[in-house]
């Protein structure tokens, strides 16, 4: 299992112009074929473009907080 600590994409503020950057950052950490958490303070819209990379990418992607705890996104797992 891969953790992808979105935070860790930027400094201080995500901005747009760097979107592809920090998506190609997150499937690089993903790897292929993998089970991946998605976790870190970040805006949703680097979540839902990062989750939307990872389609078919990832067997299984989970999203992470302390509040929700962890929450399947999708699992294409045949197991």
């Amino acid at each position: 299992m891969r953790t992808v600590d979105l935070s860790a994409l930027f400094s201080e503020t995500a901005k747009l112009t760097d979107l592809d950057f920090m998506v190609q950052k997150a499937l690089a950490l993903a790897g292929e074929g993998q089970e991946v958490v998605l976790t870190g303070r970040a805006p949703v819209w680097l979540y839902l473009k990062v989750a939307h990379a990872l389609h078919g990418k990832a067997s299984k992607l989970i999203y992470r907080s302390p509040v929700t705890g962890d929450v399947l996104i999708y699992d294409h797992s045949p197991f």
